[in-house]
Order: C-alpha cells, then structure tokens, then sequence
C-alpha cells in the first residue's frame, strides 16, 4: 500500500476515534443530567413527603384533640354510670342488710316462741310423754333393763361386802381386841367431871351440880349391890382366862367412909373441904406390877392436906385383871377418893392439884399424853 492510504486509514480512525470520544462525553452528559433530574425528583419527592407529612400532622391534631375530647366524654359517661351502679349496689346492699336483719329477728323471736313452747311441754313430755310412751325419758324396756342392771350390781356389792366382813369377823376375838399396844398404860379421870371445880359453900345451888355427878356415879357401888360379887383374895390377881363366866369382885361405896356419900350426902362441898374421886381407865388383860396407888400434891410452895379413901389410896391388885365389857359385864373398877382439907386461908384461892399412878410399872410422866397415868384439876372454894 501507498502511503497515502495508510495517512488516509489513520485519519479514518483518528475520526472514528474522535467520534467515540465524542459519544462517550455525550452519554456521560446525559448520565449526568440524568443524575440531575433524578436528584431534583427525589429532591421534589422529599419535599412532598414533607408537606404530606405536615399536612398528615395538622389534620391528625385536631384528629387526636377529637378522639381525647370523646375519650374524656366515654370516661365521664363511664364514671356516672359506675357512680349510678355502685349507688344502686349500696341501696341493694343496705335492703339486703335490712331484709337480713329482719329476717334474723323473726327467726329469733319464732326460736324464742319454740323454746316457750318447748319448755311448757317438756315437763309434761319429760314427765310422760303420750306419743313415745315414755316415763321420766325412758320407755319400759329401758327402765327394766336399767332396774335389773342395779340390781345385780348392787347385789353383788352387798354379796362382796357381807363375804369380807364375814371372813374378817372370823380373825376377831369377841372379848379381846386384836391390836392394844397403845393403851398398854392407862389414864385417869375425875369426878365430878370438871377439870375445873369453883362454887360457894354458902351456896348449895353451886355445888349441887357437883354432888349428883357423885351420886350417880356411886350408885353401882352400893353394898347391896356389891353383896352380890364374889370375895376375892387382897393383893393378888383375880386371873380366870379359862372360866366361861367371870366373876366380880367386890367394891362397896362404904369404903370410901366420908367420901361415900352416906354420912354427908353433900361429900364435904358444904364445909368447904369437897371429895374429889379418881378412877383408873379400864384396859383389856391389865396387871399392873407392885403396889399401885394414888398420890396428889397441889403446886403450891405449902403442902395441902388431903386424905385418902381406901387408905393410902391403894388400887388392889385383886381388880385386875379386866376380861372386857362382854365377858366382864358387871366389873367395876377400883376408886380412889381424895379429901382436900382445905383452910379459910385456902378460900378464894385456886388449888391446882395433880394426881399420879405410882408404885407400879404404869407410865405416868408422859409429855405427849398429859393425861397417861395421871390428872391435874383445879378447886376453888368461896365463901
């Protein structure tokens, strides 16, 4: 090729280039006024949405003012209503209450018209009811059973008692107790029975008191009474453990001589120098040991006189021993009178006196028993 052709064909794509180039900056103007445009749409979109938006949230203001008005409007509707309702509620309540309360009071006043009838008729009903046949709350079958229970019971509780009694009454002995270990020794008493003897010998009315107790108490001791009794050997023990029927021994009431009653039936009361008798307790199967008798002394810093009847107040031994009140029904036991030869000097004075049981193995001296084996009384004559 000539050289022309090939400055020729160079041209040609020197023009096609240009054009290319042309084309290129002309599509990449378009590109970019296409950019353009479509950047002012969205521009003009956005500010659409704006005013859309704007125009939404001006009319959706008064929208909410509405719905908030409507809605304060339902809750005042609502409010009257549950104001109405529980109004409603209350006076239903209080009705009910009312209805409730009244209800209450007339059941309790037909309750208290039922009791009132009830306590009328059941004492009649308790006594005999006529529509059960009841007596006294029990029918006849049941009071029969009951009647027949308590009686066997019962009479098996009389059996059991009358079984013991019997087989206890089989280890006694009529005569003598079973257990007297605590009156081995025994007391003495007075009479008359005063522990304390005030009286004015001016005065029988004072002492007449006195005098009948010594009388009643001397009457079994008369001699004709004793003249029935066996005489019975002095100083020894009357024992007769093996005879069926005991005998007695004799004690006549003239043995005590001026305290006897016989020659002075006021026994010295009324001249001022009284009789005061002592007696020993009797005591089952007693022999007291030696030769017991009984001696007084006043506490006073002079000795009183006194005398003694039977002399030297003795207590013979032939008196003992005592079988018991069945076995020895007409026993009497010895006595001891006690003269108190009081002076006018004595008078209006208190004697205390106190007696013992000496010469023997008799207790006397007691501090627990004042009265085991001895006696203190008090005299006061007047005049």
């Amino acid at each position: 090729m000539s050289s022309q052709d090939q400055n020729q064909d160079q041209k040609q794509d020197q023009d096609q280039d240009q054009k290319q180039d042309q084309k290129q900056d002309q599509d990449q103007d378009q590109d970019q006024d296409q950019k353009q445009d479509q950047d002012q749409d969205q521009d003009q979109d956005q500010d659409q949405d704006q005013k859309q938006q704007q125009n939404q949230k001006q009319n959706q203001e008064p929208r909410h003012e509405k719905d908030a008005a409507k809605e304060e409007v339902k809750e005042e509707v609502k409010e009257e209503k549950t104001e109405e309702k529980n109004e409603n509620t209350e006076e239903k309540k209080g009705e009910k209450t009312a209805e409730k309360t009244e209800e209450k009071e007339q059941k309790k006043e037909s309750k208290r018209e039922e009791k009132k009838e009830e306590k009328k008729g059941s004492w009649k009903d308790f006594i005999y009811n006529p529509r059960t046949g009841e007596f006294l709350g029990r029918t006849a079958s049941s009071w029969g059973l009951i009647l027949l229970f308590y009686l066997v019971f019962y009479g098996f509780l009389a059996g059991m008692f009358s079984l013991t009694m019997w087989v206890m009454l089989q280890t006694l002995d009529e005569n003598v107790p079973r257990h007297q270990d605590r009156v081995s020794s025994p007391g003495l008493v007075v009479r008359p029975h005063a522990l304390e003897i005030s009286y004015n010998r001016t005065d029988p009315t004072n002492y007449n008191q006195y005098t009948q107790q010594l009388h009643e108490l001397l009457q079994y001791y008369n001699d004709s009474i004793q003249e029935q009794n066996d005489l019975c050997l002095v100083g020894e023990y009357t024992e007769q453990d093996h005879e069926p029927v005991k005998k007695v021994c004799q004690f006549k009431r003239s043995m005590l001589r001026q305290c006897s009653g016989l020659p002075d039936g006021s026994f010295g009361f009324e001249e001022g120098k009284p009789c005061i008798i002592i007696k020993m307790n009797r005591v089952i199967g007693l022999k007291p040991e030696g030769d017991p008798f009984i001696n007084c002394t006043a506490k006073r810093d002079t000795p009183l006189q006194m005398q003694y009847f039977p002399p030297e107040g003795r207590l013979d031994k032939m008196f003992f021993p005592y079988y018991g009140k069945k076995a020895h029904p007409d026993y009497v036991q010895p006595l001891v009178a006690v003269k108190l030869l009081l002076r006018k000097e004595d008078y209006n004075v208190e004697q205390t006196v106190e007696c013992k049981v000496e010469g023997s193995n008799l207790r006397n001296s007691d501090d627990r028993d004042k009265y085991l084996g001895r006696v203190t009384f008090r005299v006061r004559v007047s005049e």
